[in-house]
């Protein structure tokens, strides 16, 4: 089973596991992507629905996970097969409802290039654009190296230069990448 093994910084991600909790409750629920079923039968809507935001919450529940004791431990999390799909979606549903409650006023292109001056922004404002930005580059690792199109034993999970912290010894196994990111392991 193809597994991505990843540091992350405690001091850095944390306060935005704080900003993702917070969303999180906020989908409780409500569906990140609201659908608007006027014309489906009331009984059918709403055990549409609830199943919807049932599975949205399990997502979201599975994201949250990562983060346990291991984490603040060790600062590493697993992505893999199994929890893959569920945290890509549960990544959408709080990418969504950040850019609902806290970035709708930053543009679309602006947003997405992450081509914005942090220091313009208010306080809350950044940290949801940071969390948006990790979830994305999150969402980007799961899709590149778990979606079969990468080859665990010739590509190993790369960060961009400008985030890489120094050179580690490679000591992954066909089975397993280490990864440091944006948002990876501290000095």
């Amino acid at each position: 089973m193809k597994r991505i093994e990843v540091k992350l910084s405690l001091g850095v991600v944390a306060p935005l596991l704080d900003v993702i909790k917070s969303v999180a409750d906020s989908l409780d629920d409500s569906l990140a992507a609201p659908q608007a079923l006027e014309r489906v039968d009331a009984e059918l809507r709403d055990t549409w629905r609830s199943e919807l935001v049932a599975g949205q919450n399990g997502d979201v529940a599975t994201l949250l996970a990562l983060f346990d004791s291991d984490f603040f431990a060790n600062g590493i999390v697993n992505f893999d097969e199994d929890n893959g799909d569920a945290i890509l979606r549960a990544c959408s549903a709080v990418r969504l409802r950040l850019r609902e409650r806290y970035l709708q006023h930053l543009p679309d292109e602006e947003l997405e290039s992450g081509d914005i001056d942090l220091e313009e922004l208010q306080d809350d404002t950044q940290r949801a654009f940071m969390c948006y930005l990790f979830l994305a580059t999150v969402q980007e690792l799961i899709i590149e190296h778990l979606s079969g199109n990468a080859s665990r034993s010739t590509q190993a999970a790369q960060a961009p230069e400008e985030f890489d912290d120094e050179d580690d010894e490679d000591d992954r196994d066909d089975d397993e990448e280490d990864n440091d990111f944006p948002f990876g392991k501290e000095d």
